[in-house]
């Protein structure tokens, strides 16, 4: 063999050893590149990933691990610092699927594409609770929500009082992001609130001589007086007798709301007693505020309530949850001994 035919086997086999190390180092280059922009990388361990406010990268890191969400957190940290995760890191509630990618999950955050909440909510009692409520669905605390709900300042500004001021949310189901803030919740349920109260319910109301506030806050009474839906109209009708006539509304929700024990079955004498502007057995008209949150239902069936002359009405002694109504004293009291002895038979005396 020649000294030029060597030469050009030597220069081939160092072409051939070159392309073979650039074909290694590609493919390992290519596989590190898919590992940590590409393969899954998101377990099953949690439904959501929540980037609190003003939270920093390291902040994520350590949600990332403490909740088990990631197979490797390794790659995620190199692809998100690659793709300057915090420097445009945004709050949120995001979705998370078993094998999502780091890429998909980290343009997600991003993009601040986060999945809203669905709020729920319907017959909750006071605003304390609501407030619980709002909480443990949402990343402000309760003690945050609270001071927006029970502000003098703002909700006289909207038009309502500390005490009706849990009439503006209409219970429905709702959706919003995780992480609005409290005050932009209340501007979007009063937003909810003029949507529903339309003119065709505010000339319903006005014929009633009532406001919106005050049709809710009856509503409330009927809703908790009521077990079953089609009662409603009839308790609304009852009731509006009983305001239109000047008559103590003598409703019994309303002590146990004064008394803050919704444990009790049997409203008695003591109880009767309590100083409270919810007790309607001392105090004429409606009481100052709500004293639950009704359904859409309950404020309907007082604007399209059913016009009666009834003025009592008792649990009837079956427990059925239906009543026995009546127009005269004298009607009521045979009913109302019924469900007397219906109790003691029971020995309910609380």
């Amino acid at each position: 063999m020649t000294t030029e035919k060597k030469k050009i086997k030597t220069g081939t086999k160092i072409f051939l050893g070159l392309g073979l190390l650039i074909l290694i180092s590609a493919c390992y280059l290519g596989l590190k590149f898919y590992k940590v922009y590409f393969s899954p990388n998101v377990t099953a361990n949690q439904k959501y990933l929540y980037v609190k406010t003003d939270a920093t990268l390291d902040d994520v890191f350590a949600v990332l691990k403490e909740k088990d969400i990631l197979s490797d957190v390794g790659t995620f940290s190199q692809a998100a610092a690659k793709m300057e995760l915090g420097r445009k890191l945004k709050p949120g509630r995001y979705k998370l699927a078993k094998g999502m990618n780091n890429r998909t999950l980290i343009n997600k955050i991003k993009a601040g594409n986060q999945d809203p909440v669905k709020l729920k909510f319907q017959n909750i009692r006071k605003k304390e609770n609501f407030a619980a409520y709002l909480a443990a669905n949402m990343e402000a605390d309760s003690l945050t929500f609270i001071k927006v709900l029970d502000s003098a300042a703002l909700v006289e500004k909207y038009g309502f009082t500390q005490d009706n001021s849990y009439t503006m949310f209409i219970p429905n189901t709702y959706e919003m992001y995780w992480n609005i803030s409290p005050m932009d919740f209340f501007k979007k349920m009063h937003k909810e609130f003029e949507k529903f109260w339309t003119a065709k319910r505010m000339k319903k109301a006005e014929a009633l001589n009532l406001t919106p506030a005050q049709v809710t806050i009856l509503a409330s009474i009927v809703d908790s007086e009521a077990l079953y839906d089609k009662e409603m109209p009839i308790i609304a009708g009852l009731y509006l007798n009983r305001l239109n006539k000047g008559i103590l509304l003598q409703a019994d929700p309303t002590v146990i709301y004064a008394n803050d024990d919704f444990t009790v079955k049997r409203v008695t004498g003591a109880l009767l007693k309590t100083e409270s502007r919810y007790n309607t057995y001392k105090y004429a008209g409606l009481p100052p505020g709500p004293i639950m949150m009704p359904s859409i239902n309950a404020i309907d069936a007082v604007l399209n309530h059913d016009h009666n002359n009834y003025i009592y009405m008792c649990a009837k002694e079956d427990f059925s949850g239906y009543h026995n109504f009546a127009v005269t004293k004298e009607e009521h009291n045979i009913n109302a001994k019924k469900y007397r002895d219906a109790l003691n038979k029971r020995n309910i005396f609380r």
